[in-house]
């Protein structure tokens, strides 16, 4: 019986269960119908029904088993009827991993003036072409029901970081009421996460968390971090709050972040990630390395012949592209450039991933993260 029998027999859209733990941090297995993965992990991020510069089998082979698309940018372009005639994100993109669907929200929050949110929902301006949409509860689930991903997101309000505890507790509660709506608009056969807000006020964090975990959705994720707070303020935030996030589901920290920021949240019970960071500074000539961060621009690489990590199996690194055609490439502002660099800093997540997993089968989690945060520490990766 294959993963989509073993879901759908049990009447289920996905399943989680802890295999080990080491001290805060665990190991897990999610099951959905696109297959069976481990956490932690981490999910490029896939906004238009892409990573960026990278075939869907050569994110595949970084490790990645699941990728995360933006139900915004695919409703304004494509349209969702239109992925859906192509066989849902899956059949349209070719990536035959799981897949996770942003809900819109933190969109509301990215684009302030051309956003209005009430009760009813979001009313956006369109970007593209300044077309009018609204985007409820429901419509957000209707489109990731088109769209056809393994784990939809919840329609929430991702409040400003500077705004008043007030503008806090009003987005909590929205959010939650948008929850429960959302569990009725709800597609058979899709998870549901709920998204846990209130900025750095750890009494509306837990709040939040004691009520999402009474509904019956089949994850809960940590919305509105790094947004501008200082890492220590989230670290410290995070080692409160995951206590009271209900253990029995998967926990997701979206859209966080750096290599370190990801060791500091699994120890802190964390079992899911995204950030657009390592493809982000791919582009912008950044590598990510077991030492620290490496611009590939900087003078000192134009004659270096070593490829950006010894011992790294990427293809870029086995591959032995030195550094300095690496740089040549990126100050001639040739595509490949963006290649080869998304190559090797999505193959260090996937590596971060699989490293932090078996520590944590070991038993040995805590001196692990150590040794690599005490290596990262000046370089500031």
């Amino acid at each position: 019986m294959d993963s989509s029998e073993n879901l759908e027999s049990q009447n289920l859209a996905i399943s989680f269960k802890v295999l080990a733990r080491s001290g805060k941090a665990r190991l897990g297995s999610i099951l959905t119908r696109h297959g069976r993965f481990d956490t932690p992990l981490f999910m490029p991020v896939g906004t238009q029904a892409t990573v960026k510069a990278l075939t869907p089998q050569e994110v595949a082979d970084t490790g990645a088993r699941m990728i995360i698309m933006n139900t915004y940018h695919l409703w304004l372009r494509p349209g969702p009827d239109v992925v859906k005639n192509q066989g849902g994100l899956h059949g349209f993109s070719k990536w035959p991993h799981a897949i996770a669907t942003d809900s819109g929200g933190f969109q509301a929050y990215s684009l302030g003036a051309l956003v209005k949110i009430t009760e009813e929902g979001i009313a956006f301006q369109s970007h593209l072409d300044g077309s009018k949409r609204m985007l409820t509860p429901e419509e957000s689930l209707r489109i990731q029901g088109l769209l056809g991903s393994d784990i939809a997101m919840q329609l929430d309000v991702c409040a400003d970081a500077r705004s008043s505890q007030e503008v806090f507790l009003a987005a909590i509660e929205r959010t939650t009421r948008w929850a429960k709506r959302s569990i009725v608009a709800r597609n058979p056969g899709q998870a549901l996460f709920g998204i846990i807000q209130g900025g750095t006020h750890l009494d509306l964090r837990r709040r939040h968390a004691y009520e999402l975990a009474e509904l019956p959705l089949d994850g809960l994720a940590l919305g509105g971090f790094s947004v501008g707070e200082p890492t220590q303020v989230m670290e410290d935030l995070l080692d409160q709050l995951v206590p009271h996030v209900d253990e029995q589901r998967p926990r997701y920290l979206m859209g966080v972040g750096t290599p370190s920021n990801l060791v500091h949240a699994i120890a802190r019970g964390i079992d899911m990630f995204d950030c657009v960071l390592p493809t982000r500074n791919a582009r912008n000539g950044q590598a990510f390395t077991s030492s620290g961060r490496l611009v590939i621009k900087q003078a000192c690489y134009l004659d270096d012949p070593r490829p950006i990590e010894e011992d790294c199996q990427c293809h870029t690194c086995s591959s032995k592209f030195s550094r300095a055609y690496l740089r040549h490439l990126f100050m001639s502002r040739e595509i490949l450039s963006h290649r080869l660099l998304t190559l090797h800093n999505l193959h260090f997540y996937g590596r971060l991933m699989i490293d932090a997993r078996e520590a944590i089968a070991n038993g040995s989690f805590a001196p692990w993260a150590e040794d690599l945060l005490v290596r990262w520490r000046s370089p500031n990766i």
